[in-house]
């Protein structure tokens, strides 16, 4: 089947690649991209390198990675600067990160090393959500080994250049995946987010320069540095360039993390997938966790998996946590689950953001109990105009974004749960 990312049946995996026990030092090798970069590459032939690459971010954002590098401010000997790692992975639908700490770790700590050579920084905060408390063991033990091997530490390799690796636990909320939240969160107080400016890279950690990258990003600079910018840059979609960890799950016959080029019809990801469980139909489809805006089955054809292309469909790529539901799907109730889980997390910091998440809640749980009407979904609609671009931090837009998708894709869905309540209304005065 021909796709926009090319001849995907033989892509060969770089980022899970099929090799036994590649989570132990021993197998994956002593640093090489690290070792070259630190003998032959100035910090800002790097940062360069990686600009040329294409590589965005792979947490949700998809801001171009290299130019993020390039907004630290100069060098100055007295002012220290730092790297955040952002392995919290609390996007609902999204699990590649795990994936990659389990299997692959190394190639992220390489990155990390990498990235702290280009943007001259004293040490990486590794933040990693408590919950995966099995990969943080994991992760500690390898890296301890890495220190062992003088590959992390002071005079790395005998070259020169100094940086430490900090592993961070997290503590299971989800507004911690938020870059100044983090940072809030690792200075030890309450994870509220940071009215910008000034941005990290001006005043980040302890008021420190500082740059903040997902897990899954970092763990591709060591595959630019050894196979070149032009490589990378020509996988996949030229606008999005590069391997993309897709996280399917759903009603399909295979669930899983795959990994695949950048720019994959959303078609052919549900064949890979081994298609809709039961042979039913397809319903719906969420592109790139939770807080992305739902497409209808009738929206993906030609759609690929980039953010251009999903934005012209009216979606975004996201995190690339895909979720297929299937013909029986109660989109009433999906919402519901997904509403709760917004007001759940809310910081409660921003008063549209703390009170939106909770109506918002409260509606959609009257209507998927029968006692709403149409009225609501005005309601919601308006609520989430209230409540999108108004707070410090974008949760209340991930909140509102599905709810109004959600509404206006599937309206038929909500009226008819909407008459049903008015028939029991009119049964019981009967």
């Amino acid at each position: 089947m021909a796709t926009k990312a090319g001849n995907w049946q033989s892509y060969q995996r770089v980022l899970l690649p099929p090799v036994k026990d590649l989570h132990k030092l021993s197998i994956y090798g002593d640093y090489a991209a690290l070792r070259s970069v630190l003998t032959h590459n100035s910090p800002r032939e790097v940062t360069d390198i990686v600009k040329r690459s294409g590589l965005k971010g792979r947490g949700g954002a998809g801001f171009p990675t290299g130019l993020k590098w390039s907004f630290m401010p100069p060098v100055d000997p007295a002012v220290p600067r730092y790297l955040c790692c952002n392995g919290d992975e609390s996007e609902p639908g999204t699990f590649k990160d795990r994936q990659l700490m389990e299997y692959n770790p190394h190639q992220m700590l390489e990155g990390i090393l990498i990235a702290n050579y280009a943007i001259s920084a004293k040490a990486c905060y590794l933040y990693i959500r408590g919950e995966f408390a099995d990969w943080i063991t994991l992760i500690e033990t390898e890296l301890a080994k890495a220190y062992e091997a003088n590959l992390v530490g002071k005079n790395i390799m005998g070259l020169g250049f100094s940086s430490d690796i900090i592993v961070h636990k997290g503590a299971g909320a989800y507004i911690c995946g938020e870059e100044t939240s983090l940072m809030e969160s690792l200075e030890g107080k309450r994870a509220y987010p940071r009215i910008k400016p000034p941005f990290p890279a001006q005043s980040g950690i302890w008021g420190y320069p500082t740059t903040i990258n997902n897990a899954d990003t970092l763990a591709c600079v060591p595959l630019i540095i050894e196979r070149g910018a032009d490589w990378f840059a020509s996988i996949g979609a030229p606008t999005h360039p590069g391997p993309i960890l897709y996280g399917i799950s759903g009603h399909v016959n295979r669930p899983g993390v795959y990994e695949y080029p950048s720019g994959m019809l959303i078609t052919d990801l549900l064949a890979v997938a081994g298609g809709m469980r039961g042979g039913k139909k397809l319903k719906a489809v969420v592109p790139g966790g939770a807080s992305v805006p739902v497409l209808r089955a009738d929206m993906i054809e030609g759609v690929t998996m980039d953010a251009d292309s999903l934005h012209k469909a009216g979606s975004m790529l996201g995190t690339a946590g895909m979720l297929f539901l299937d013909e029986d799907t109660d989109m009433v109730a999906f919402l519901r689950r997904v509403a709760r889980f917004y007001h759940h997390e809310s910081c409660g910091q921003c008063t549209p953001c703390r009170e939106g998440t909770g109506w918002i809640e409260n509606l959609v749980t009257r209507i998927d109990e029968g006692q709403g009407n149409t009225r609501d979904l005005d309601l919601l609609l308006e609520l989430c105009d209230q409540m999108e671009g108004r707070t410090v931090c974008a949760l209340a837009d991930a909140a509102a974004w599905p709810v109004r998708n959600t509404i206006n894709r599937f309206r038929a869905d909500f009226e008819a749960k909407c008459r049903q309540s008015v028939w029991a209304a009119q049964s019981a005065a009967a």
